[in-house]
């Protein structure tokens, strides 16, 4: 039977990456593919980033073991069916200055679990299968790679290329519309894709993004969300391509001398796409209120820590910690009611329950949002026009060229053509059922 969602997922795991990641690769092959893990800077460097995912099939192989050894199902059954590609990509944004979320996500991401519980993690031999040469081999040799096979190597298939080709390379191979892209860190990875090929990029069915703030506070600043201030130029140019006129939404680049390209910025998308890119967001406004409770979360792990289920002990290392962190960062959160908020998961329930009856997100009709790259207070927020303007309604078959900008209309946000359409998560019946869901769905409990 043929899943009904083919995916690539872009990530910077973080504590609520790995439990994305989790949901994802715990998913009937009937529901769900995972096709490439393609790694990017973010909540901490590529390379610890990196090191989280070879960790977690490290821990998932470990539990199936687990499992199987006790004579219960050993789950992750989409693992039996294919070994998900991962790629190294990013290490930085394109333009902006580099930041971290380590203050939240520890110095490795989750926790601090690498000093804190050092067993937890493999031996530094992974790295060796993602480093190249001046040639671009892969640096290592056949010890190294029987160290891997020890080490989860034998649940994904580490590739040579950078992530962006990875993810091109997938496109291609595939029929149009059959790969749906989840993007749950910054988005330096697809831009610099969709700069490299664009049409091949418009290929995607969908790519659904964790990112930003609409009403809702930021939470890196008072108006941006981590994932888009941390590159918030390679944010614009992926929305940018939701217009089938990008030069007009696409973030301003800096004069230089000589017709030079501005240092980190990459060169323009064709005048026209010969179709729009989907691209589907779950904003702070809707994933903040996705909860994983203590309480509930508790009375799920504290028998299977009891048994030595290695996943169960392992997530709940760093999931410890971090409510911890949430108690001592936000006002209402004590004891079991402090919650960790399921920002990234939230990607993939949208996917897994996209024709549930109840569960189902209903999503907004497409939105000119954009994102401000520029300002000193401002970067990573996102801008929708709110004013009770008449707007143009054009079809893209109408679209045949550019309009230029009207007396009135700095910006071109009524003219029809010029805008954005980003479809927007806004409705969900899920809040507080999605915690325990995702539970029992990892922990087969």
């Amino acid at each position: 039977m043929a899943p009904k969602h083919r995916v690539m997922i872009d990530t910077d795991p973080g504590v609520d990456d790995i439990l994305a990641l989790l949901l994802a690769l715990s998913a009937k092959p009937s529901e769900l593919i995972v096709e490439l893990i393609s790694v990017t800077f973010g909540n901490v460097p590529v390379q610890t980033c990196l090191g989280n995912v070879v960790s977690l099939f490290h821990q998932i192989e470990k539990e199936m073991a687990w499992r199987k050894g006790r004579g219960k199902p050993e789950g992750f059954e989409m693992l039996k069916v294919v070994k998900p590609l991962v790629a190294v990509g990013a290490d930085g944004p394109l333009a902006d200055q580099l930041v971290m979320a380590d203050y939240f996500h520890g110095r490795d991401g989750l926790g601090g679990i690498s000093e804190s519980h050092p067993h937890f993690s493999p031996t530094e031999a992974w790295r060796g299968l993602f480093e190249r040469e001046g040639g671009g081999e892969v640096a290592g040799d056949v010890g190294m790679v029987e160290e891997m096979e020890k080490t989860g190597r034998s649940l994904f298939t580490p590739v040579r290329e950078s992530a962006a080709d990875a993810i091109l390379r997938l496109l291609r191979e595939n029929e149009k519309d059959s790969i749906t892209i989840v993007a749950i860190g910054p988005l330096t990875n697809l831009a610099i894709a969709a700069a490299r090929d664009t049409e091949t990029f418009l290929r995607a069915k969908d790519v659904v993004v964790m990112g930003g703030a609409l009403s809702f506070p930021g939470n890196v600043t008072p108006v941006a969300e981590f994932n888009t201030y941390a590159d918030s130029i390679a944010a614009a140019r992926i929305y940018a391509l939701t217009n089938r006129f990008p030069r007009t939404t696409m973030p301003v680049v800096p004069p230089t001398k000589d017709g030079e390209m501005a240092s980190g910025h990459l060169g323009p998308y064709p005048d026209k796409l010969s179709r729009r890119l989907r691209v589907t967001l779950f904003p702070l406004d809707i994933t903040t209120t996705h909860w994983l409770r203590r309480g509930i979360y508790n009375t799920t792990i504290a028998p299977l820590v009891t048994a030595n289920s290695p996943l169960a002990t392992w997530t709940n290392a760093f999931l410890t910690s971090t409510f911890n962190k949430m108690e001592s960062l936000h006002q209402g959160h004590t004891g079991d009611q402090t919650g960790l908020s399921l920002h990234d998961p939230l990607c993939i329930w949208y996917l897994l329950t996209l024709s549930h009856p109840t569960y189902a997100i209903t999503l907004s009709e497409p939105q000119d949002l954009r994102v401000e790259t520029s300002g000193q207070w401002t970067r990573g927020m996102y801008v929708l026009d709110k004013r009770d303007r008449f707007r143009k309604v054009i079809s893209d078959e109408d679209m045949v060229e550019e309009s230029g900008e009207e007396i009135g209309d700095a910006g071109r946000w009524l003219d029809g053509k010029s805008g954005n359409g980003v479809f927007v998560a806004v409705g969900s019946a899920g809040r507080e059922v999605i915690g325990s869901e995702i539970l029992r769905r990892i922990l087969e409990c």
